[in-house]
Order: structure tokens, then C-alpha cells, then sequence
């Protein structure tokens, strides 16, 4: 954040002028940005002022002012913009009125742009708060209403504590500054049971919906459908969910077939682009494009820290996620869902000291236009976070030749390796970093309506995990 001496003018209680040092906030107990304020404070804050010009690129908190009700709130949202214009000098441009060469040019500042309303329902303050400084890094290229919702104490008496802040930023020195608002809301008791109650009034209408949900989304749940009954679009990351993920994920595949109009997105998927395109340069070269057609095996190892690996005990929607992808582009159908493999009747017994074996992991069987397709993801320890893909192996084979691709990838690298017929064909490695929350949050809200690809890989996941067969759902491209 930019360094500045500030000036807050209107609120209640905050008038007059405050010049703290660089390091001092503007009040002594305010927090970093994306935590909430403790329950029971006043209104108070207004606009911040900055000295110094901020820096492109770089977000700038330009208003703080807190309310106790939806109404204060939507009071709080009119007063940011119902301020006087500010004029900051940006340098020489040129001679004024009075002949003067270097009079400095007058910029206008706190533009609100907004081209979306986004929802954060952070049930935990942390998740609000991470999802705060993600959206704060965004702001420039995605300026959104943004409303981050928590709840506190359900089973208490209802109260709601929000806090009003806008966030500026330059794009280039001699611009207008664009700004946009971040919405905090803690609420209690009832009040923090009515998801959809508490956010609509505060939406923007007629600009889209974003519904993101860090964490586990109680999907089945009445609020849950009554907010998203509203939204455009529902953001989650299957890979946080608790246990194997494959209950959380059959019910996301509900939700996308109850809502025609809810395009869902997966961090767990998106994440993944940099796998699904070194996969597919297996499959440029002439000769090995045949073979797409003829796969028999698909084989993904994940990472466990579990001591046995059984399932159950680690998150797969990763790893299920590549196999869904592959299965729903190829045409196949689910012949038996995943189940875990067969181990041993009789236990095995250890030496002193001996670490039990791990667990063999989930099999299941697909049906392609040729024959069958054996589908096998199985565990491995690792220090890697639990359920991170380690390795992809396709196992190919057409008129008596053999093609086996494997792929693996590192913190900046994917590599692919292919055989034919056991004679190693290509060594390939690809420059492709992970990318963290910032960079998927930004592809996401750049996409614009369904993914028709991701659609069909969380349903063909969804089979996989066990759910019923659902009607095909096309959505418009």
C-alpha cells in the first residue's frame, strides 16, 4: 500500500484533520485489509486523502467507514461517491490561464468503475481475509462491487457489523483514477443465516453475479440455493473440501444441473490447464494422433499424507478431475465408478519399525467407441500437498503397437515423455508455472458464461464419484 499522510472528512466522530506518521494507521486498532472490525464499534471514517500521488498500478484505500445495518451501509455506499471531487497535481501540462509553462495538471480522482458484483461467503476470517488482498490484487483489472460475508455466533441473538472501504488505483500516471468498493459483512444469529437477504440489497443491479465459495460450500443447503438461485457464476476450489472431496463434488454437479443459468468454476480444474496442454502435445505429432482413439489405460498418482493411504483419508477431485477431462472429451461412458482396489484378504505383518503398505488406491472402468478404458488413481507419499497430481501415465494401443505417454510436472516445469513400442519416441519438457489464486480468480472472472468444457468434466466427474446418471445438459456457447 502507498505510504501517505491522510486527511478523513465526514463520519461520525472522525472529523477534522489527522496527520499520523508514515507508519501509523489511520486509527490505532484498524486492521489489515480483509479482517473484520470488532462487534459494537461506531460509525465512523470517511474519505482518505492522499498527499503524495499513488503509484500506478498499485490499489490505494481511498475510503473506511463502518455501519450496523443494511440500510447504514447502502448510506455509507452513497456518501463515497457523494464527496466533492478531489484534485491531485500530476506535473507540468502545459500553461494555465495565467501563461504559466509548468502549471501542473489537475487529475479528478474516485471514478467508481464496477463491472461485476462479487460474493465472498467466508464462513472462517481467515478465508475472508486471504480472499480480500486476492481481490485487492485484481481490482485493477476486474473493479467489482465486492461483498465478503462471514458469519459469527449462529445460535446467538441476530446483529450485523459491516464495514465500507473503497479501494483506488492508477492506472498510468496522467489517468483517471478508477475505484471500486469492498463490502465487509460479519453477521450473527438469524441474521447470518439469510445469505441471499443480506447480499442482494447491496448488489448493483443489472451487473452480473459472482458467487465465490472458499472452503466447503454446504451446497444442499436452503441458503445456499436461494443465493445461487440469484448468481451468474459460483467459484469454489474442490480441492480444500474435507475427506476424498467426491461427496462435496456429486453435489456441485447437482447444483450445475438445478441452475440453468449458474456457470460454475473450479479452481481444482482451471489449475490444471498447464496438465490438459502437455497431455494434448502427446497427441500433436501425426503419427500418435491415431492412437487418442484407442486408450485403454489411464493411470494418476497423487500425493498422501496419510500413513496408509486409504481412501477416504485424502482429497482426489485433482486427480479425478484430469481423468474426467480426458473421459468427457473422448466420448466415453462410466461403466462401473470408482471403487477402492482389492487388497489382500490377510493382513500383512510387519517387522519393528515397518511402516504399513499403502493403499492401492480407486479403480473404475470406462467404455470408449473401441473397447474398454481401465482407470486407476492411486496413492503415494509425498511432501507435495495432499491429493497434488505427481504423475499421469496413458496407456495406448493400436493394430499390436503400444504408445505410453507419461507426464509429471514441477513448480515451473511439465515434462512429457512418450514410448512406442517400448523405444522412448520424445522427451519434451514445457515451461508452465503453478499459478496461485490471484492468476485462476483473474481467468475465471475474464471467462464470460459456461465453460463448456469444464461443464462436462465436473458431470463426467461426478459419475465417476458414483452419482446417477443425469440428463446432458448443453449449454450455449
Amino acid at each position: 500500500m502507498t505510504c501517505w499522510r491522510a486527511r478523513a472528512v465526514g463520519g461520525g466522530g472522525s472529523d477534522g484533520a489527522l496527520e499520523p506518521a508514515v507508519t501509523t494507521p489511520l486509527y490505532p486498532e484498524d486492521p489489515k485489509p480483509g479482517t473484520i472490525l470488532a462487534v459494537g464499534t461506531r460509525t465512523r471514517g470517511g474519505r482518505i486523502e492522499l498527499v503524495s500521488t499513488p503509484r500506478p498500478g498499485e490499489p490505494t484505500m481511498r475510503w473506511q467507514s463502518q455501519a450496523n445495518s443494511i440500510d447504514g451501509i447502502e448510506k455509507e455506499l452513497v456518501r463515497i461517491w457523494a464527496q466533492p471531487s478531489a484534485v491531485a497535481a500530476v506535473g507540468g501540462g502545459g500553461p494555465d490561464a495565467t501563461g504559466d509553462a509548468d502549471a501542473p495538471r489537475g487529475r479528478h480522482v474516485a471514478a467508481r468503475t464496477s463491472v461485476m458484483n462479487l460474493v465472498v461467503i467466508a464462513r472462517h476470517p481467515e478465508l475472508g481475509e486471504r480472499a480480500g488482498e486476492t481481490i485487492n490484487r485484481l481490482s485493477g483489472r476486474h473493479p467489482s462491487r465486492t461483498l465478503v460475508v462471514l458469519s459469527a455466533d449462529p445460535d446467538g441473538p441476530p446483529w450485523l457489523e459491516g464495514r465500507v472501504q473503497a479501494y483506488c488505483i492508477l492506472p498510468r500516471a496522467d489517468a483517471p483514477e478508477t475505484c471500486s468498493e469492498q463490502i465487509f459483512l460479519t453477521a450473527g444469529g438469524e441474521t447470518g443465516r439469510h445469505l441471499a437477504a443480506l447480499v442482494t440489497p447491496l448488489l448493483v443491479h443489472d451487473l452480473p453475479v459472482t458467487v465465490w465459495w472458499p472452503g466447503e460450500p454446504p451446497l444442499e443447503s436452503a441458503a445456499a440455493r436461494e443465493l445461487l438461485a440469484g448468481s451468474d457464476r459460483l467459484v469454489v476450489d474442490g480441492a480444500s473440501w474435507a475427506g476424498d472431496g467426491l461427496a462435496r463434488l456429486r453435489e456441485l454437479a447437482e447444483v450445475d444441473m438445478r441452475f440453468d443459468r449458474l456457470a460454475i468454476r473450479d479452481f481444482a480444474l482451471v489449475r490444471q490447464s498447464r496438465w490438459r496442454e502437455a497431455i494434448a502435445t502427446v497427441f500433436d505429432l501425426p503419427e500418435f494422433l491415431p492412437y487418442l482413439g484407442y486408450l485403454r489405460r489411464i493411470s494418476v498418482t497423487y500425493a498422501t499424507h496419510h500413513a496408509t493411504g486409504d481412501p477416504g483419508s485424502t482429497n482426489v477431485v485433482k486427480p479425478l478431475y484430469h481423468v474426467a477431462w480426458l473421459a468427457s472429451r473422448l466420448g466415453m461412458r462410466v461403466m462401473s465408478p470408482l471403487t477402492p482396489v482389492a487388497v489382500a484378504a490377510k493382513p500383512v505383518k510387519l517387522r519393528p519399525g515397518e511402516k504399513p503398505p499403502l493403499h492401492r488406491g480407486l479403480s473404475a472402468r470406462l467404455r470408449s467407441s473401441t473397447g474398454e478404458v481401465s482407470v486407476v488413481m492411486r496413492p503415494v507419499a509425498s511432501p507435495m500437498p495432499a491429493g497434488t497430481t505427481l504423475r499421469i501415465e496413458l496407456l495406448a494401443e493400436r493394430r499390436g503397437q503400444e504408445l505410453r505417454a507419461d507426464v509429471t510436472a514441477e513448480a515451473d516445469n511439465v515434462q512429457v515423455h512418450t514410448w512406442l513400442d517400448g523405444v522412448e519416441a520424445e522427451d519434451r519438457t514445457f515451461r508452465a508455472p503453478r499459478r496461485n489464486d490471484v492468476d485462476l480468480l483473474g481467468e475465471i472472472l475474464e471467462g464470460n458464461g459456461h465453460d463448456r468444457v469444464g461443464d462436462e468434466a465436473l458431470r463426467m466427474a461426478a459419475m465417476l464419484a458414483g452419482t446417477a446418471s443425469h440428463p446432458r445438459r448443453v449449454h450455449p456457447d
